[in-house]
């Protein structure tokens, strides 16, 4: 038996574990720079509010309603959902970390001790609400698929109250018949209008389907799909997850700019973050792909980028800030409006497998670089930085909602006051 767990409207629940005052209050996040709706509670939900709409559209709309605004605090909800998967973890045999709010659980061991799966589900539930203050859906299959389905109908589907089993063929049935074939996993909507075309309109209509049919009309990920969705299993936990091929790390400013060391303090800040997710991931990079842009609604458009070949691979961050420097004058336009910039780590060979160069000397310092990482993990990203990174701080991203790093920054500790 699989199973799901997956929070509640992650980033908005996120956001009243530390604050109660806003529990029974409609929330909503914005994305980056506060420019659209990322998350909207189940109480904001009641007011139709568009996920992924533009907040300048209804901000009047929302505090018509006296909604409550937040700016993502990504450091928040990361420390959160740590605590939430470990406390996951202590009920099955193999843990899947799919994304940063939901798990897949894998029970095999368990199964025997297990008398009845709908109400394990709302002992996670109570256990995970208990010691983090976070709502879940658990949903049970006996594939991964199904499991994904019944957490569907745990959180979206009237008659369940945060907890389904697919057990057994009434189940199955009872689910998949609810449900519309985008909503089942993998599918997605734009795949959901090929389906619908033939006449395929319910997650259940598609596992009547011969999956040798709809592997030569589709592909074998949606046969796959079909087989799942009649109980037969097609992933593997063990199978090893494949390293990404190439790394970038983007974003836009909270405002335009036109200086260049807050430009280059920017693309410092973009060269830490691919250099910590290179290390990693244990893996090295040949070439630095290094661009800034304006936005493209200027009347001036323009984007800026450079290729930098490294003679030998790397995943030192001092090595990766000094290719930029060197090349930052190809980059920076006096009088440009730059709107975005980014680092894109590309070629990426393992670090486990490296011959190294007799004429070209390898500068890399892999104690310093572990230190630095050890560091930032143990006391927050962050702490410690290249200098050139914080040299200026108004390429920053809007974040004017921004609520308080209750668990990763001591300033920020909640404060408990007794009467």
């Amino acid at each position: 038996m699989y199973a799901l767990v997956d929070a509640v409207a992650f980033y908005a629940s996120a956001e009243k574990v530390f604050d109660p005052a806003i529990r029974t209050k409609p929330v909503v996040v914005l994305t980056n720079n506060d420019g659209c709706i990322c998350a909207v509670c189940p109480i904001a939900r009641k007011l139709n509010i568009p996920k992924f709409g533009p907040y300048f559209k209804i901000k009047h709309f929302l505090e018509q309603h006296q909604v409550v605004i937040r700016s993502s605090n990504y450091e928040l909800y990361a420390d959160l959902s740590e605590k939430m998967m470990n406390v996951i973890a202590r009920f099955c045999d193999v843990q899947h970390v799919y994304s940063i709010d939901e798990a897949f659980l894998h029970f095999n061991g368990y199964s025997p001790l297990i008398k009845s799966w709908h109400e394990y589900g709302h002992i996670i539930r109570r256990t995970v609400w208990r010691e983090t203050k976070l709502p879940v859906g658990v949903g049970f299959g006996p594939t991964p698929t199904l499991a994904k389905a019944a957490n569907h109908a745990a959180k979206k589907l009237s008659g369940f109250n945060g907890v389904a089993v697919i057990n057994n063929e009434q189940s199955r049935h009872a689910i998949l018949a609810r449900m519309r074939c985008e909503d089942v996993w993998g599918v997605g909507k734009r795949l959901a209008k090929k389906l619908n075309l033939m006449n395929i309109n319910t997650a259940w209509e598609l596992a009547q389907q011969n999956p040798k049919t709809i592997r030569r009309a589709f592909s074998v990920v949606l046969e796959r799909t079909v087989n799942e969705l009649n109980g037969i299993t097609c992933l593997n936990w063990d199978d090893v997850r494949q390293d990404k091929r190439e790394i970038y790390s983007t974003r836009s400013f909270g405002e335009r700019i036109t200086q260049p060391l807050t430009l280059k303090a920017a693309l410092m800040n973009h060269v830490s973050m691919v250099a910590t997710k290179l290390r990693a991931q244990h893996s090295l990079t040949q070439q630095l792909y290094i661009f800034a842009a304006t936005g493209r609604h200027e009347n001036r458009y323009c984007k800026k980028s450079f290729m930098y070949k490294f003679t030998t691979p790397t995943n030192d961050t001092c090595v990766m800030a000094n290719a930029v420097s060197q090349v930052f004058n190809n980059i920076y336009q006096p009088g440009v409006r730059f709107y975005k910039c980014g680092i894109g780590a590309i070629e990426l060979t393992s670090q486990h497998y490296q011959q190294p160069d007799l004429f070209n000397k390898n500068t890399d310092n892999p104690k310093l670089m572990q230190c630095l990482d050890t560091v930032n993990n143990r006391y927050g990203k962050g702490m410690l930085n290249i200098a050139s990174s914080q040299l200026n701080t108004r390429w920053r991203m809007n974040r004017d909602f921004l609520s308080p790093h209750y668990t990763t920054r001591w300033r920020d500790i909640p404060k408990i006051h007794c009467q």
